[in-house]
């Protein structure tokens, strides 16, 4: 019973997903594509790629930098379970965060049909797991040092995922092993995970 429930939450929310402006523009946009049409023997020009810089792609590639997460101030942090974001849809705001031992994450359900786990192997060793209810609040006491990584159980498959940093980022190494394996469950936003990790 509990399974099909999910699959029935999983499938609303993919509907959810997709319905909207949102997804009208982006088809749109993809449809309206200009094309130059060129007759056989004719000169049709060269290709130039367009950027925003007059570097060279590669060059643009090795300059730009990852945004680091800083610190954040105080004993109490509140990350929102959201269906829309400044970083995107299906997910946690802030996404990456970084706090000290022994502080509280409040993980607080602004949109419905959300909720907060951790992922099994994918938080230090000897932490305590936990695992929120749909559309309710969770709070969280983070004692061991280390990454945790947790999601949002319905929407998984969409990459909604969050990545704490508590003290030092002692099992980063094994966190990054265990976010290759489970990308592979993703069905969109598939390099969400690894943007996280990299901000840490």
């Amino acid at each position: 019973m509990i399974n099909i429930l999910k699959l029935i939450i999983i499938f609303a929310a993919l509907i959810i997903f997709f319905n909207g402006k949102k997804y009208d523009d982006l088809v749109s946009s993809r449809i309206n594509i200009k094309v130059d049409v060129c007759l056989e023997g004719e000169d049709c020009g060269k290709f130039t790629p367009v950027t925003s810089s007059s570097q060279p792609l590669a060059a643009q590639a090795q300059t730009s930098t990852i945004q680091k997460v800083e610190l954040s101030q105080g004993p109490e942090h509140t990350v929102k379970m959201l269906n829309d974001g400044e970083g995107g849809q299906m997910i946690f705001e802030p996404a990456v965060l970084k706090v000290s031992v022994g502080d509280t994450i409040h993980f607080k359900s602004v949109d419905a049909a959300h909720n907060s786990a951790s992922i099994e192997g994918m938080i230090p060793e000897g932490a305590e797991t936990w695992a929120g209810q749909l559309s309710q609040d969770i709070s969280v006491v983070l004692n061991t040092e280390g990454v945790y990584v947790y999601q949002c159980d319905p929407h998984l498959v969409m990459a909604m995922v969050g990545v704490i940093q508590v003290g030092e980022a002692s099992n980063l190494d094994e966190i990054k092993q265990q976010a290759a394996s489970k990308k592979s469950s993703f069905m969109m936003n598939s390099d969400r995970l690894d943007k996280y990790l990299s901000q840490l």
